[in-house]
């Protein structure tokens, strides 16, 4: 459990969406989706075109009504049981952070979907993992991720679950200040960047959820936080390429840098030590 207080869960922008279909899997670390619509935004191209989304097809209305049903019914208390409801939850603490640590914020969205869904990126399939798309400002979230998580040597606990939404709302704070932008003019090295970025943040977040007449979290214990650590490294590029990884082909980052980048923005809570474009030791 990580979550404090009772009653409703109110606000959060999110809403479900998708058409329930499956897309064809593959192993990737939340974060992935965020590149690919950038590219694909700025080339023309649909990114469900090459992650298995295609055309995302008829959405199934009744599986959709009944997601939306399940999201307004959410409690405090659902948000520590429930996949569905801690994304909610979770949603409504890393936006209430950053209102308080970054001037002009503005709350994103969040969809939740299951196989498949349409993005103003393109169509989108649950392939992608979670993913941040710029141009309608949402991060989308199958909840069928946090398994496939565990699958690949991760965390399904509740706060590497909401370590995942806190590193796509990164990417949110990241497009808002145009390190997204500069990120892409890199190539892999940008990405990589942008993807440690977004790690840190998460970590920024981590820190200050639990702290205050008004936490969110309960106070974070070293076994939580080391699921966010398991978890992270799971999804570094070395550790999902395996023993032939390159690391001029990386997009995320190692597991070590990853992990890194992480303990840089929760040691502290301060977003100006998350700045990866600012070195050369990252």
């Amino acid at each position: 459990m990580t979550f404090q207080g009772s009653g409703p869960l109110e606000g959060g922008n999110v809403s479900a969406g998708g058409s329930g279909g499956r897309g064809g899997k593959i192993a990737v670390g939340g974060g992935l989706g965020i590149i690919l619509a950038v590219v694909a935004l700025l080339f023309g191209m649909n990114p469900g075109d090459f992650l298995g989304g295609g055309n995302a097809g008829p959405t199934n209305s009744a599986d959709v009504s009944e997601l939306q049903q399940r999201l307004d019914n959410c409690t405090v208390e659902d948000a520590n049981t429930d996949d569905v409801c801690r994304l909610k939850a979770t949603a409504i603490s890393v936006s209430k952070v950053w209102s308080n640590l970054m001037p002009g914020y503005v709350e994103p969205q969040m969809t939740i979907f299951t196989g498949t869904v349409q993005t103003a990126c393109g169509p989108a399939s649950s392939a992608m993992g979670p993913f941040y798309c710029p141009a309608d400002q949402t991060a989308y979230f199958d909840p069928s991720f946090f398994a496939d998580l565990k699958r690949m040597g991760g965390s399904d606990g509740p706060l590497a679950q909401e370590y995942v939404v806190a590193h796509e709302y990164g990417h949110h704070v990241e497009n808002m200040t145009g390190v997204l932008a500069k990120g892409q003019r890199l190539g892999n090295a940008g990405s990589v960047r942008i993807e440690l970025q977004a790690d840190c943040l998460a970590g920024v977040w981590a820190y200050h959820a639990d702290k205050g007449p008004e936490a969110t979290l309960k106070p974070l214990t070293e076994e939580q936080i080391a699921t966010v650590i398991k978890s992270a490294k799971a999804i570094g590029d070395d550790t999902i390429q395996g023993a032939r990884s390159n690391p001029e082909g990386w997009t995320h980052g190692s597991a070590e840098q990853r992990v890194r980048w992480f303990k840089i923005g929760y040691n502290g809570g301060d977003p100006q030590r998350c700045n990866t474009f600012a070195t050369n030791d990252i």
